[in-house]
């Protein structure tokens, strides 16, 4: 498939103006929570049929990013990094990678937040069900321990097929941080925020040199099936965040 630049498709800014606003809220609020990383880590959205998606530019700070700023991709555009204005090559492989071969991964982050990279940084970086949130994704990760350097288009394949085939929404990459997948952008952040949260629980739990009070397997998976169940936790935990943007930091929708 013939590249188009970015530069000219200025008008696909028009395009998916709800589903851009919900992904540049998504990256103010990673900056404000602290769950970037300088100007490295991406989030993506696909839309339409799924072939497409938006993505972050290349090294641009995720406190300045705004709606009109997403680069929309093809994910068969063979020739994307050709273009004047291409993605970051990291983001492109594995992004690209992993929404051509894992549909369900509507939304994807992927960021460095540091007590889940400190999780992703141990000789075992499985996270025992020791609180709620923890218990929240008792069974519901994968961890990825053929880390090989940057994230090209090899580590987005492997990466695509241990997600796919499963339920699991969190990929834990050892030696380099977490990848979230979601059904839209509210899903996948409020995964993001909680895991973070859980990482930081179990880190610090740690640091007491204490036993842990692990759950039993059975009241782990009850715990976490039952927060899958309640209604519209994430919706409403993202909304809340869009509201205070439309009051403080309303150039995100630009």
């Amino acid at each position: 498939m013939k590249a188009v630049s970015i530069s000219e498709q200025r008008d696909d800014s028009l395009l998916y103006q709800k589903e851009r606003a919900a992904l540049a809220a998504s990256f103010r609020w990673a900056a404000r929570l602290n769950l970037h990383e300088g100007v490295a880590n991406h989030f993506s959205l696909a839309v339409g049929d799924g072939t497409r998606f938006l993505l972050n530019p290349n090294q641009r700070h995720f406190s300045r990013i705004r709606a009109s700023d997403l680069l929309l991709l093809d994910v068969n555009d063979t020739g994307v990094l050709e273009q004047d204005d291409a993605p970051d090559p990291t983001a492109w492989g594995l992004h690209g990678s992993v929404h051509r071969h894992c549909p369900r991964a509507r939304c994807i982050m992927h960021a460095h937040p540091i007590y889940s990279t400190v999780l992703a940084s141990l000789s075992d970086s499985t996270m025992p069900p020791i609180d709620q949130n923890t218990a929240t994704f008792f069974n519901r990760y994968v961890v990825d321990n053929s880390y090989g350097g940057l994230a090209f288009s090899e580590e987005g394949e492997r990466c695509a097929e241990l997600l796919s085939g499963t339920r699991c929404n969190v990929m834990i990459m050892g030696n380099h941080g977490i990848m979230i997948i979601g059904k839209d952008v509210a899903d996948a952040f409020n995964r993001l925020f909680y895991f973070e949260r859980s990482a930081e629980t179990y880190i610090k739990a740690l640091w007491t040199q204490k036993p842990l009070r692990v759950l039993s397997d059975e009241l782990a998976e009850r715990t976490a099936q039952s927060l899958e169940d309640y209604p519209g936790q994430g919706d409403r935990h993202f909304n809340e965040l869009l509201a205070i943007l439309d009051a403080e930091e309303s150039d995100y929708a630009d």
